[in-house]
């Protein structure tokens, strides 16, 4: 049997023990549904291989020896990482296009016993659902853009609303980046990847009542913002936060705690600022980080760097704004600062 997804809501709802993508590991790795686990029925040096032979050869022979591969891998899935299923198991099993490789191994699957279903239309037809909810229609909800200079805990605002009855999207941490010069957390996903994401958050929205994300550029690191959510966001009314200079230092300190502890991680991402902020500021950064002295660092990021990048951009701005101040940045405060934000969204 087919199932056909007509929304992505309906992953949500879906009865199944385990989504099972077939595809290579770089196919995986791009961008899968949300949930699936990778058993591929071909490598990605095999799906090469055939490939080829499929159009410098013969199709007949590349479907003989794909066939063959498939054998070979569902064997070793059905020894490894299935052994353990038992007789009343359900997966659902998708692949590129839900064609050959799904279909070769849920007949695999079936034959055993299996109530197994493929996804009609494969990976792509998820990937239409994700590109016409992003990309195709508007934006759902009323959006409501969270402000703030660099340092007023504004991510950490978000990650509390929704316990507070506030819709809310942490586009910073679906893109693992915090969005700054020295926002890097890692590895960011795919932009697919990033899509994905962001389109399942967009699906569970309530579409009557707002959702908060924070303000931001078009891109986040190297990842673009969907168009639809972006103008969007443009048009939307803002709330901003306020907060002493010293505050928002110790703040960046504690949460950048993952780059202070990487000297050279530092040194390399504040050499980044040479070209804005000329050597010898850079230099004396350098120097400071060097030391140990990084409250002094935030603050002089946040007062030559950060800060005066926010006004520029605020001057081509002209959205009604509602203020927020918090005297301190500690987790009581920010709890209190997230509420103070809650009651803001609901006077909008």
């Amino acid at each position: 049997m087919a199932l056909k997804l007509t929304s992505l809501a309906e992953l949500a709802t879906v009865d199944f023990d385990d989504i099972i993508d077939v595809r290579s590991p770089a196919e995986f790795a791009e961008d899968h549904v949300p949930g699936a686990i990778n058993l591929p029925v071909l490598s990605d040096a095999e799906r090469a291989e055939v490939g080829t032979i499929y159009v410098q050869d013969s199709p007949f022979k590349a479907r003989k020896i794909g066939a063959a591969l498939v054998a070979q891998n569902a064997a070793r899935h059905l020894q490894g990482p299935l052994a353990d299923r038992d007789g009343g198991w359900r997966p659902l099993i998708y692949c590129w296009r839900g064609g050959q490789r799904s279909g070769s191994f849920a007949a695999i699957l079936s034959q055993i016993g299996w109530r197994t279903e493929v996804l009609e239309g494969g990976y792509k037809s998820h990937r239409r659902l994700v590109v016409n909810s992003l990309y195709e229609r508007a934006f759902p909800a009323p959006v409501v853009l969270l402000d703030g200079n660099t340092g007023t805990a504004k991510t950490e605002v978000i990650a509390r609303l929704p316990a507070l009855g506030v819709q809310s999207i942490d586009l910073e941490g679906l893109a693992n980046h915090r969005g700054s010069a020295l926002g890097g957390q890692g590895a960011q996903p795919s932009q697919k990847a990033f899509e994905t994401a962001l389109a399942m958050q967009v699906a569970a929205l309530d579409p009557a009542r707002p959702v908060v994300v924070e303000a931001e550029s078009s891109r986040i690191g190297r990842l673009n913002l969907p168009a639809r959510l972006f103008e969007a966001m443009k048009q939307a009314p803002m709330i901003q936060i306020t907060a002493p200079v010293d505050a928002r230092a110790a703040f960046l300190v504690h949460s950048y705690g993952d780059v202070i502890d990487d000297l050279a991680a530092i040194t390399e991402r504040l050499e980044w600022l040479t070209g804005l902020q000329g050597r010898e500021r850079v230099a004396h950064w350098v120097a400071l980080a060097g030391e140990g002295e990084f409250e002094a660092l935030a603050r002089e990021l946040i007062e030559h760097h950060y800060d005066p990048r926010y006004a520029k951009v605020r001057t081509r701005r002209s959205e009604a704004r509602v203020t927020v101040t918090a005297d301190a940045l500690d987790p009581a405060s920010i709890d209190a600062l997230a509420e103070q934000v809650a009651v803001a969204v609901r006077s909008l």
